[in-house]
């Protein structure tokens, strides 16, 4: 599984351009987050359709990237996700990306966008899945 990180003009309906991009495509979106700081901001997301994704944003002027995705189930209190990003930074490796893209129970599930997913794993140990 993959991350798609797009770069985007920060000005009202960005996000919907690239929404109706895939939507047309018939990508589904299934976890998403985005932010803007100053003129700039940034989608990431995963979709059900990774070709049909790329496709749908290379018939556009977007500028994206791709990360490999790591998921890590963590439980629900204060600390865990500063454990685990602690783990992934002890081991050398960039986070690209960071949400959450559901709950099990108690559990939170944080899919990681990196740039060594192996690593990332490892560092992770019980805590990652998938």
């Amino acid at each position: 599984m993959h991350v798609f990180i797009v770069d985007l003009p920060n000005r009202p309906g960005s996000l919907a351009e690239v929404a109706e991009a895939l939507g047309a495509g018939g990508v589904n979106i299934t976890a998403t987050a985005g932010i803007a700081a100053g003129p700039v901001g940034s989608l990431a997301f995963t979709a059900d359709d990774e070709d049909g994704a790329r496709a749908a944003l290379d018939s556009r002027p977007w500028s994206y990237r791709e990360a490999p995705m790591v998921v890590a189930a963590l439980e629900h209190r204060p600390g865990t996700l500063a454990d685990a990003a602690r783990r992934i930074a002890g081991a050398g490796v960039n986070l690209e990306s960071m949400f959450v893209i559901g709950m099990d129970g108690e559990k939170v599930h944080i899919g990681f966008g990196v740039n060594d997913p192996a690593a990332a794993r490892a560092a992770l140990g019980d805590l990652s899945f998938g």
